[in-house]
């Protein structure tokens, strides 16, 4: 494990100053060494009386002398000469120290009059693991980390014998206490067994916290990481290598097996065997008369209720939910970004993360992100876009949002402001990372959940908001990154100067809004910290605003990428074909998903999904596929939706089963802040209380005539969908050979 010792040569007297920077291996594993090297012509020992702290050590060094000879007069007394001699005597201190202890021997140093001696200091500390293995093990896209995929198991076991002996930074110990505390009042779990989670909260934090500050960052976990892992000796090392060839070999004898079976079976072993997967396929399932049944008169008429009072600060909106959430206060600011030049939305994306991992003027990423960790429950910025109700205007908004306890309301919305106002893009290398890592995720997901990206291209082609959406977020975006990534060092100047005209675009009193969720003191109390937050803004962009209505082109296409699966959608826009938004069209989608598709696309089809989506806002309804082992197949699948529906003959116990479903979807389980975000995106979206009751009435009035109705809706996507496909070249290629043309091919992997 590599270790910096860095070399400092201080002002001595004479105000000369020397820095010099070495790399070398750290002697101590366990603690801090200040080494203190003094130059002196005067005898050190007699002259330079110390009281020196505790845990010093002398070591003598040799004095070097030198003699110099001065002629007196070359021209009269050629002879005449006269000697010098300059010695110089030599002493080192060593000082083993702590790294939190370093300010105080610094501040002894000062406080010493040498006079007449110059110092040189040197201090050896190391780090936790070698920044450069570190980074090339963990930073994908940045290089080839295939052949650094192995991190050696010495390097792991010195990192937490470092942390087992000298403890956790007391820096990373403060945050992680604050954010433990901030989120057990939250009591959001999501997958985390509530069990666990309802012990940690029973773990008194003050008690923790006086534990911390007196026995210091030790008496965090150091104890059991010696005694689980560092002195265990039943320890296990798990190493697992990939292999490409495991999948193939598995299938090949799975598939010798079957045959072999098959052909020890008789003729009518195999006809019983078809007889019986017949009637298991066509045999309903019987119902469970001994379960108490669920009705529809045990559901609620009325949707959930979130309290919400909008009013004014400082001229911008604020929306508050007086919800009850343990003394904290959730607060997230949406910018309205629809005035942003088309071109520089792929950058928002990265203008987002590096307001938060870029650092400021005052402090580096690191330090701003213990602040955050220190003094808040967390904070998070994103765009987000959608399509305002009844209207083809896109919502487009940069959000942050953020959480905090009450006592450090004030915290968290100077934090807002210093990470909004005071990022710095002046960080060429870290903003290459972000680039680097964003298209190796997107790339991941391209592979491994190819329906998202095939879902946000086809709304690219159908409405402007999804074109946002596309730019920021889909494969679009992948292009722009890897074009973009080989360009940073070139073309600095100009993507800094694009980041900072993004700011001061989104930044403004106009078009901003404040949504706030907490108890009704809480809301009361922060009104102040709002005031100053908002009077930092300034009134209006200082750039002027630019109006797009831009749409992907409406062709098929498919995306060719190295997989074996394929992830296909169909989609049409079928409010532009006469289709008033009924609530019955949610029942009947999440049926046409649970049955037909679930049915054809993954038992029969052997893909592992297969989903009907209608998004009310801009009136898309999609098919989507995942992991699909066909193509041309699924598409007859997806047409045929049309003729199931004319053919459906559904009961009224199915029915009313297909309604409940539906509206546990809709009455899914929220905290708090769930609730107050949820409430605060469909204001932003346009959807009022209204809307919501008339939807659910209509989702209670749904009737069997209704399905038969919206087969022909459905015939919108079956004659005029567009198709985004993202495939195998295999596929493609057999699909347009089998249906002249029917993709055009963009090759992305």
């Amino acid at each position: 494990m590599a270790s910096p010792l860095r070399k400092f040569l201080l002002k001595s007297s004479s105000g000369d100053v020397i820095v010099r920077r070495e790399m070398r291996r750290a002697k101590s594993d366990s603690t801090t060494k200040m080494q203190i090297m003094i130059r002196s012509f005067e005898s050190i020992d007699k002259n330079l009386h110390w009281e020196l702290p505790p845990d010093t050590r002398k070591i003598g060094l040799p004095s070097t002398r030198s003699l110099f000879t001065v002629l007196k007069s070359p021209h009269v007394h050629k002879k005449a000469r006269e000697q010098f001699e300059m010695k110089i005597n030599k002493e080192m201190l060593v000082m083993e120290t702590k790294r939190h202890e370093l300010r105080k021997k610094l501040f002894w140093l000062k406080r010493q009059r040498i006079f007449g001696a110059q110092f040189e200091i040197l201090f050896s500390f190391k780090t936790r693991l070698d920044k450069a293995q570190l980074q090339e093990v963990l930073q994908p896209g940045a290089k080839d980390v295939s052949k650094y995929n192995k991190l050696e198991e010495r390097s792991v076991m010195k990192a937490l014998n470092s942390l087992a002996h000298e403890g956790f930074y007391s820096d990373a110990v403060e945050t992680s206490l604050n954010s433990v505390e901030s989120s057990l009042p939250a009591n959001n779990t999501s997958a985390f067994p509530q069990g666990l989670a309802l012990m940690l909260r029973s773990v008194p934090m003050e008690l923790l916290k006086a534990r911390v500050d007196k026995e210091g960052s030790r008496a965090v976990s150091t104890q059991l990481i010696e005694k689980f892992i560092l002195n265990n000796p039943h320890r296990p090392n798990v190493e697992a290598q990939p292999d490409p060839e495991k999948a193939s070999q598995h299938e090949s004898v799975e598939r010798y097996n079957l045959e072999k079976l098959k052909a020890s079976m008789t003729e009518e072993d195999l006809a019983e065997l078809a007889r019986v997967t017949s009637e298991l396929q066509l045999k309903p399932s019987a119902p469970l008369k001994a379960v108490p049944r669920f009705s529809l008169k045990n559901i609620s008429k009325k949707p959930m209720q979130v309290p919400l009072e909008v009013g004014d600060i400082n001229g911008v909106k604020v929306l508050k939910h007086d919800l009850i959430t343990n003394d904290v206060l959730y607060a997230d600011i949406a910018f309205d970004m629809s005035s942003l030049k088309p071109e520089l939305l792929p950058l928002v994306p990265l203008f987002c993360r590096s307001l938060l991992e870029m650092g400021t003027k005052d402090v580096n990423a690191l330090q701003l992100s213990q602040m955050i960790g220190r003094e808040t429950g967390g904070i998070s910025v994103y765009p987000f876009t959608s399509l305002k109700q009844g209207s083809k205007d896109p919502v487009s908004q940069v959000i942050i949002r953020g959480k905090s306890m009450s006592a450090n309301t004030e915290a968290l919305f100077n934090l807002m402001t210093c990470v909004l106002q005071e990022a710095e893009f002046t960080n060429p290398k870290r903003f290459k990372r972000f680039v680097s890592e964003s298209k190796a995720k997107l790339e991941n997901h391209l592979r491994e959940g190819g329906h998202g990206l095939a879902a946000t291209r086809m709304n690219a082609k159908l409405n402007h908001a999804g074109w946002i959406a596309e730019q920021m977020g889909g494969i679009s975006y992948l292009e722009f990154l890897k074009d973009l990534e080989g360009k940073i060092e070139e073309k600095w100047s100009e993507i800094s100067m694009s980041l900072e005209e993004i700011r001061q675009t989104l930044l403004s009193k106009k078009g901003c809004i404040l949504n706030l969720t907490s108890d009704g003191k809480n809301l009361k109390i922060s009104e102040k910290y709002i005031r100053k937050f908002l009077n930092s803004l300034p009134s209006n962009s200082s750039v002027s605003s630019s109006i797009s209505n831009a749409q992907l082109p409406s062709n098929n296409e498919a995306i060719i990428i190295p997989t074996q699966v394929n992830y296909v959608g169909k989609a049409a826009n079928i409010y532009e074909n006469g289709y008033q938004l009924n609530g019955s069209a949610y029942v009947i989608s999440k049926y046409i998903s649970n049955t037909w598709l679930w049915d054809n696309i993954r038992v029969n089809g052997g893909a592992f999904g297969g989903f009907c989506d209608f998004d009310t806002r801009s009136g898309v309804l999609s098919f989507l596929s995942y992991r699909d082992p066909n193509l041309l197949k699924t598409l007859d699948v997806y047409d045929g939706t049309s003729d199931f529906l004319r053919g459906l003959e559904i009961d009224d116990n199915t029915l009313e089963k297909a309604v409940i479903g539906t509206i546990q979807d809709l009455d899914s389980f929220q905290l708090p802040d769930a609730k107050g975000f949820s409430s605060f995106l469909r204001y932003l979206s346009g959807i009022s209380e209204e809307d919501r009751q008339a939807r659910r009435e209509e989702i209670f009035s749904t009737r069997s005539n209704d399905f038969k109705e919206f087969a022909d809706i459905v015939d919108t996507v079956k004659d005029k969908g567009v198709i985004v496909a993202i495939a195998s070249q295999a596929d493609a290629d057999v699909a347009n050979k089998e249906r002249s043309n029917l993709f055009e091919m963009k090759k992305v992997l």
